[in-house]
C-alpha cells in the first residue's frame, strides 16, 4: 500500500499509508518544463485556475528528492540554467485527478535547451532522470506515464534531425528497461517549433513515425507560441496538459 500526502504541515505534505500514489514523470526540454509567462528573464507569476496547487492531492519530488505540495513553476530547481515559468504539468495533473484513484506525484525532469543526445543511457540528464524516478518509487507508489516533450534542439541540423527516430526509439528502450517497467506508458508531444523549418518537420514526422507499444504521440502544432516563436505560452501550455490528460486518460486510465 502506498504512502500518501492528505494534509500540509509547514509547506511539506504529512504522510498516511492508506492511499495509492501514481507517479508520472515530466521530462524533456524547455516546453516541458515551461516557459509560459516568462519574458525578459522574469516570470510574471501568472498562475491560471488550471495550475493551481491541490496540498491534499498534486505533489512534486524537488531537486533534494522531498516531497512538497506542487505548484508553479514545476522546474524551478529543476531547469536552473533559465527562467521557469508555466508548463503543462500542473493542468495536466488537476485534469485527470478526478478520473484516478489517489494522489498525484510529479516528478520534474526537464532541462532547457537540451538535445536527444543527451538524454541517451549513460548522459547526466537521463541517469539523472532515472535516479529521480527510482528514489519516488521508494516512498511508495508506481509509476504510471512517462511524459516527453523535446526536440526543439534536435532541429539544427538536417542529420541531427534524420536520427531522431532512432535516437527516440533507443531512449524508449533504454528508460523502460532501466526502471524494470517494460509497458511503461509514454507520451510524447510533437514538437510545434525550432530553428529550421524543414528540419522541424523532419523531427515532427520522427516522433509520429514512433510505432511502440504504450507510446502516444500528442501534436503540438497549433498551439500559440511567444513572441520567440520558440515557447508556448501559458494558455497553450494549460491546453497542452489538458491534451496530455485526455491522451493518458483514453489510453491508459
Amino acid at each position: 500500500m502506498g504512502i500518501s500526502s492528505s494534509a500540509q504541515k509547514d509547506g511539506q505534505p504529512t504522510t498516511t499509508t492508506t492511499t495509492k500514489k501514481q507517479i508520472f514523470i515530466l521530462s524533456g526540454q524547455s516546453n516541458m518544463a515551461g516557459r509560459g509567462g516568462v519574458k525578459n528573464k522574469h516570470w510574471d507569476k501568472v498562475v491560471p485556475d488550471d495550475c493551481k496547487p491541490d496540498p491534499s492531492t498534486i505533489h512534486r519530488l524537488n531537486a533534494n528528492l522531498i516531497w512538497e505540495t506542487a505548484q508553479e513553476p514545476l522546474h524551478a530547481d529543476i531547469d536552473t540554467r533559465k527562467i521557469c515559468g508555466i508548463g503543462p504539468g500542473m493542468s495536466f495533473a488537476n485534469a485527470i485527478k478526478d478520473y484516478i484513484v489517489g494522489v498525484i506525484d510529479l516528478v520534474p525532469c526537464a532541462v532547457g535547451g537540451t538535445a536527444i543526445k543527451e538524454w541517451a543511457k549513460g548522459q547526466k540528464l537521463y541517469e539523472d532522470m532515472v535516479r529521480r524516478a527510482k528514489a519516488a518509487v521508494k516512498s511508495g507508489g508506481e509509476i504510471k506515464c512517462l511524459l516527453w516533450y523535446q526536440g526543439e534542439s534536435d532541429t539544427d541540423s538536417l542529420h541531427v534531425a534524420n536520427c531522431y527516430k532512432l535516437d527516440m526509439e533507443n531512449f524508449v528502450h533504454n528508460v523502460r528497461a532501466d526502471l524494470g517497467l517494460p509497458d511503461l506508458p509514454i507520451i510524447q508531444v510533437a514538437i510545434a517549433s525550432g530553428t529550421d523549418a524543414k528540419c522541424i518537420e523532419v523531427v515532427r514526422e520522427a516522433q509520429k513515425a514512433i510505432d511502440l507499444p504504450n507510446v502516444v504521440c500528442v501534436d503540438a502544432k497549433g498551439l500559440e507560441l511567444k513572441e520567440d516563436n520558440l515557447h508556448l505560452t501559458t494558455e497553450a501550455q494549460v491546453q497542452l496538459g489538458h491534451m496530455l490528460a485526455d491522451a493518458y486518460l483514453a489510453h491508459f486510465g
